[in-house]
């Protein structure tokens, strides 16, 4: 079973930005980051070439995700087109998730790297609609509360030129499932944003539940970058 616990980042993550990869492999206009995660948390990293996840068997879902944005590329075209979710063909079939266990299920279909902050080019906008990225989200979070810290990213990647991102998804030791994959629903969403360039950092958490929407602000959800979930 996957239990929540409180250690101090430092000993969770370390997390390589890409100054250091080769550009012969990657094209000059993505965000990617390279994170490296402990080699005891996931059952698989999935490499999504703009954004990383480290993915749980167990759950059939992400653990954490993380990426960073170009401040000169999120809110440029902004393509209005929505896709279609697609399976993860990296992971093994017995461990995917389908778009079709949220059918009914009360939940949505949650993204962790978010459509908007990716719209920026085709195959960006494409590689966010793998079902890797997608988690059981709450209607209240997903479509209000959690959606202000995706403009926020936008914002903090515009004035800082670039802004890195880490979520980590936080499920119970005996969560709700859904589907015919038996899908693990989240307690909740922990986001980091931080440049360390510019000295800046902020953490916010969302509990998988219904808001009050009309009340509701992000403020509420700040909470302190000194700690950070581990499995």
């Amino acid at each position: 079973m996957y239990k929540i616990y409180l250690f101090p980042l430092l000993f969770l993550f370390s997390f390589f930005t890409a100054c250091g990869t080769n550009n012969d492999s990657v094209a000059p206009d993505t965000t990617y980051t390279n994170v490296t995660f402990h080699s005891d948390v996931c059952d698989q990293i999935i490499d999504k070439h703009y954004y990383e996840v480290c993915y749980s068997y167990q759950n059939k879902g992400a653990l954490f995700v993380a990426y960073t944005l170009d401040g000169t590329l999120v809110n440029d075209p902004n393509i209005d087109e929505r896709l279609s979710f697609y399976e993860e063909t990296q992971i093994p079939l017995e461990y995917r998730s389908d778009s079709d266990d949220y059918t009914g299920s009360g939940y949505d279909r949650g993204h962790m790297a978010s459509d908007a902050s990716f719209d920026y080019n085709e195959a960006a906008l494409y590689s966010v609609y793998s079902m890797a990225n997608i988690v059981p989200q709450n209607p209240d979070v997903n479509r209000y509360s959690w959606i202000d810290t995706e403009y926020l990213e936008r914002e903090k990647a515009e004035s800082f030129g670039r802004v890195s991102v880490v979520i980590a998804i936080i499920y119970g030791d005996n969560p709700r499932r859904i589907g015919e994959n038996d899908i693990a629903v989240p307690n909740g969403f922990y986001k980091k944003l931080y440049n360390n360039d510019k000295g800046y950092e902020a953490c916010y958490y969302y509990e998988n539940i219904p808001y009050d929407t009309s009340s509701d602000t992000i403020e509420e959800h700040m909470v302190s970058c000194n700690y950070f979930p581990f499995y």
